[in-house]
């Protein structure tokens, strides 16, 4: 037998080490995030791996599964509670070590494995711990498959089976980095900035490009679980400026950023221009289409209008789906399309064949755009921007919303523009002409600007983005517009960031 999980206990108590907490809410819609100790306890951990070792033996799958952890000051004690509850519902466990997530998606090709649980909190705060996990590769878990998990757990629905092993494979980030860089070398001398934040990937990414022929400059690549300068997140305005200051320092061609586990990667032009990546992934599906024409692309509904509108993309005979959000979303939606690749503006970037296995890996996006250059010896990466039409984007703005009351929010405000549309009321001055709802609502007015929200998968929080292609008031005009019926509802707080 094994306790029933608690939703709330008060830490340094008998109960509290006696029984298993896991707060309901951090079963998110694709992955699984709490803060640890507060949220979840190394007991509730180990409930989360019995419950995940339950759901792969109901799914009929082998029981077999890739496991790894990302550089925190407790992320390998997380793991070994996550191991021992694995192990007790019967499941062979891999354990590659401290990797970045795309290794953990690569071991499961490399041992023929069909699961994974990788313990990452990606960027979030310290504090925060969580686990990606599949079961299906290189598929991760969606709502359906994390709802089923959050039943099992929560009701302590355990099959409890013999057979469990568990074996550690030694140096296997030796094996990943030799796959990925068994390739011709650059022709083109690029000078590339490596910033990770002193995440986990500052472990790896130097090596990685200095393999392919780049001149390295290293940025926060020591590995630092304080994260002492700002958290190793591809969309934080802070590292963006920590990475165009280091571009203009050292005169480098490109800065390549990486989040803290290494699945999203973020660009800065050797002008000091922070490209967000959705106009990075427009860029190189300019690239990959004049190579492969007539193919189709997934991009997450935060992204540029441009994929639709692009001219050279419209001559290459591509094919955009706007999909939900989420990086398990996009990865599925690539699969069932048979899409070459999918972008999410967040910088996850999902590579199919020939340029990879499909799933979601920010070292493969840094050699994407290395080889980008190099087929374009002649243009900078800020020529390569320029060429693309001119729009006015704003970062992604997250304003804080409960998790037990964000998607109530987003509910409501899809309901006020469906009901603004069909009376034909006007938004930011224009009249609607599309609204997307797959994630939330985005709205789109008769010029191209739009605005979208959403709830966030993964943090208390909604996310907020707004585009023109017209002009930069445009762009604020709309974000007013969308803030206007945000702050009528009183559980939205401050922003993160705005413009």
């Amino acid at each position: 037998m094994f306790p029933t999980p608690k939703p709330a206990l008060t830490p340094n108590t008998y109960a509290y080490e006696s029984s298993p907490l896991v707060k309901p809410t951090g079963f998110r819609e694709y992955d699984a995030r709490w803060l640890l100790e507060k949220e979840i306890n190394l007991m509730g951990v180990q409930a989360l791996g019995i419950g995940l070792g339950t759901l792969i033996h109901e799914l009929n799958v082998k029981p077999e599964i890739v496991t790894g952890h990302d550089f925190r000051s407790y992320s390998s004690s997380v793991k070994m509670a996550l191991i021992s509850g694995l192990m007790a519902a019967g499941c062979k466990v891999h354990d590659i070590g401290l990797v970045i997530t795309p290794m953990a998606y690569y071991a499961q090709f490399e041992f023929n494995v069909p699961c994974v649980a990788m313990v990452t909190a990606s960027h979030n705060d310290n504090g925060w711990t969580g686990v990606k996990m599949g079961a299906n590769r290189p598929l991760t878990f969606g709502p359906v498959e994390m709802k089923r998990l959050k039943e099992i757990v929560m009701a302590a629905k355990f099959d409890f089976r013999a057979g469990g092993s568990y074996g550690f494979v030694q140096d296997f980030p030796e094996r990943y980095i030799a796959d990925l860089t068994k390739r011709p070398k650059l022709k083109r001398k690029l000078k590339v900035v490596a910033a990770c934040g002193n995440g986990t990937a500052g472990a790896f990414a130097p090596r990685i490009l200095q393999a392919i022929g780049c001149e390295v400059v290293p940025l926060d690549c020591n590995l630092d679980h304080t994260f002492p300068r700002y958290n190793p997140n591809t969309e934080d305005m802070k590292m963006l400026h920590a990475m165009r200051d280091a571009v203009l320092v050292n005169r480098a061609d490109v800065a390549l950023g990486f989040d803290g586990d290494g699945d999203r990667c973020g660009v800065v032009d050797n002008e000091g221009e922070e490209i967000f990546a959705d106009k990075v992934g427009v860029m190189l599906a300019r690239d990959m289409s004049t190579m492969h024409r007539n193919t189709t692309f997934v991009v997450d509904v935060k992204s540029t209008g441009l994929f639709l509108t692009d001219p050279v993309l419209k001559a290459n005979g591509v094919k955009v789906d706007y999909w939900k959000t989420g990086h398990s979303y996009i990865k599925r939606r690539v699969n069932e399309l048979g899409a070459i690749a999918g972008f999410e503006k967040s910088g996850h970037f999902f590579f199919n064949k020939p340029f990879g296995r499909g799933y979601d890996d920010g070292m493969i996006f840094a050699l994407a755009v290395c080889d980008m250059l190099d087929r374009n010896p002649d243009k900078s990466m800020a020529d390569l921007r320029k060429a693309l039409p001119k729009t006015w984007g704003s970062p992604t703005m997250a304003p804080h919303c409960d998790d037990e009351k964000k998607y109530a929010v987003v509910d409501a405000v899809v309901k006020h523009f469906e009901s603004a549309k069909a009376e034909g009321k006007k938004v930011a001055g224009q009249p609607i002409r599309e609204l997307v709802t797959v994630n939330g609502v985005r709205v789109t007015v008769e010029d191209g600007t739009w605005g979208l929200v959403r709830a966030s998968s993964n943090k208390p929080e909604l996310v907020v983005v707004v585009e023109s292609p017209v002009s930069e008031q445009r762009m604020r005009e709309m974000f007013q517009a969308v803030d206007g019926v945000l702050r009528t509802h009183a559980e939205v707080g401050a922003y993160n960031q705005t413009i």
